[in-house]
């Protein structure tokens, strides 16, 4: 773990700059036009989160540099694992399941851009490697490994719901009929309740990586022994 909380502050600024730019590309912004509709997907959201993150570590490292420059810099460890597993999951589901297949969700797609490769690619990997590098260990707790379950979960209810009640995403290209899902995988016009089978395999992987994690917090990093913090204003930690 570094504990040099201006490091940690470089490196937190740099990724709350690079998330904001992902997401921002993604809306259409630089190309001069604002496509809210893809606020709907849950990469949209689970980058929304990973800057909502990004921005509560920068303004807590600028807080902790006041009792100076070295020290602890792991600031929310469980609120932090919970949004790293959850935008994990973007990560996983978008190279393993659909990245190989030329899936149908937008007219024109293309894989190399800098929005696809920021919100699908990088952004997921700079909050493990942020949680990697500057959160402290044995601070996660065994209850906390379901919590991770929670957003995606809920995610899939509401959008279900709305495509239950006629909200079409867009247009598939293969038949030309409107999608009511999102996604393929619980595309339950498509695929039935085979999309049960998805998501229930999907959130068996969920608490499979969630056990990574603690098992990482709790053995492999088990010398490292937390420091104090300061308990008012790091409630999350204590």
């Amino acid at each position: 773990m570094i504990k040099d909380r201006r490091a940690a502050l470089i490196f937190r600024v740099a990724c709350l700059l690079f998330t904001g730019a992902g997401l921002l590309a993604m809306l259409g912004v630089f190309d001069g036009g604002f496509w809210p509709r893809t606020l709907v997907f849950y990469t949209m959201q689970s980058n929304i989160l990973a800057l909502v993150l990004f921005a509560m570590l920068t303004v807590r490292t600028v807080m902790g540099l006041r009792g100076g420059r070295r020290g602890n810099a792991g600031y929310f460890a469980r609120f932090e694992m919970i949004c790293t597993i959850d935008i994990l999951l973007t990560f996983v589901v978008y190279w393993v399941m659909l990245a190989p297949t030329l899936f149908t969700m937008v007219e024109e797609y293309s894989l190399w851009t800098f929005d696809n490769i920021a919100v699908h690619g990088v952004t997921p990997l700079l909050c493990l490697l942020d949680y990697i590098l500057f959160t402290q260990p044995r601070h996660l707790k065994y209850r906390d490994l379901y919590l991770v379950s929670v957003f995606p979960l809920a995610y899939v209810a509401v959008t279900s719901l709305a495509g239950l009640l006629g909200y079409v995403y867009f247009v598939s290209q293969a038949d030309g009929l409107p999608v009511r899902f999102p996604y393929f995988f619980y595309d339950f016009d498509r695929i039935g309740f085979v999309s049960f089978l998805y998501i229930a395999a999907l959130l068996v992987f969920f608490l499979l990586i969630g056990h990574v994690f603690y098992l990482f917090d709790r053995k492999i990093r088990k010398s490292g022994a937390p420091e104090e913090i300061e308990s008012e204003m790091n409630p999350e930690n204590s």
